[in-house]
C-alpha cells in the first residue's frame, strides 16, 4: 500500500497535489476546532442518547463524507495528540520490522499507561515525519489503522474516546455534526 494514505488507509485521501488550504478550509471545516470546542456538550448527549440501529448505518457514508473535506496528510493531529495502543502483535510486528528485540522496542518507545496499555513515550509519535506520513506504515499499530473510528460502532460505544477524537480531529468532528444535523 502507498504512503500517500500514510495516516488513514481505510478512506481514500485526496490525493498529494491538493491544495491543502482548500481543503482544511472549505466552509464545512472552517473554525472547526472552535466549532468542536462548542458543541462538546451537545456531542456528548447526543453520543449518550444516541439510536445504534439508526447512527451505525450511516456511519460509513459519513466516514467517506468526511474524508473528502479533510486531508490527514496536512493535519496529523492524531499523531501529534494521540497514542495508539500497542498491542502484542502490534510490538511483535514493529519490533521485527525495526530489527529491534521486542524489549528494545518497548524501551525505546513506549510506556505503560493508567490503563496498563502500551502507548509512546511522547508525542508527537516519534515515527511521524516531518513531512506528517509514518515512518513504519506498513506496520502500523491497529488502533492507527481504525483511527479516527467513524466508520465503525466505536463512536457510540466509546463516547469518552469519541469526545476526545473531535477536539482533534476534523473527521470525527465532521460526522459528528452531520449526524446532529436535524433533518438527517
Amino acid at each position: 500500500m502507498e504512503q500517500s494514505e500514510a495516516l488513514f488507509p481505510r478512506h481514500r485521501l485526496l490525493g498529494t497535489h491538493v491544495c491543502v488550504s482548500c481543503i482544511m478550509h472549505s466552509p464545512q471545516l472552517r473554525n472547526w476546532e472552535r466549532k468542536a470546542a462548542e458543541n462538546a456538550k451537545a456531542y456528548r448527549r447526543f453520543l449518550e442518547k444516541a439510536d445504534r440501529r439508526q447512527v451505525l448505518p450511516r456511519l460509513p457514508e459519513l466516514h467517506e463524507e468526511a474524508f473528502r473535506h479533510a486531508d490527514c496528510l496536512s493535519c496529523a493531529n492524531c499523531c501529534r495528540n494521540y497514542s495508539p495502543r500497542f498491542k502484542t502483535p502490534d510490538i511483535k510486528r514493529l519490533s521485527r520490522a525495526l530489527r529491534m528485540r521486542e524489549g528494545v522496542f518497548i524501551e525505546t518507545y513506549l510506556r505503560l499507561d493508567e490503563d496498563g496499555d502500551y502507548v509512546v513515550k511522547s508525542t508527537p509519535c516519534p515515527f511521524l515525519g516531518a513531512d506528517n506520513r509514518c515512518s513504519v506504515y506498513e506496520e502500523r499499530p491497529s488502533d492507527c489503522r481504525r483511527f479516527p473510528y467513524t466508520d465503525e460502532d466505536v463512536l457510540l460505544k466509546r463516547p469518552a474516546i469519541t469526545l476526545k477524537n473531535a477536539s482533534f480531529c476534523p473527521a470525527v468532528h465532521w460526522v459528528l455534526e452531520r449526524l446532529m444535523a436535524p433533518g438527517t
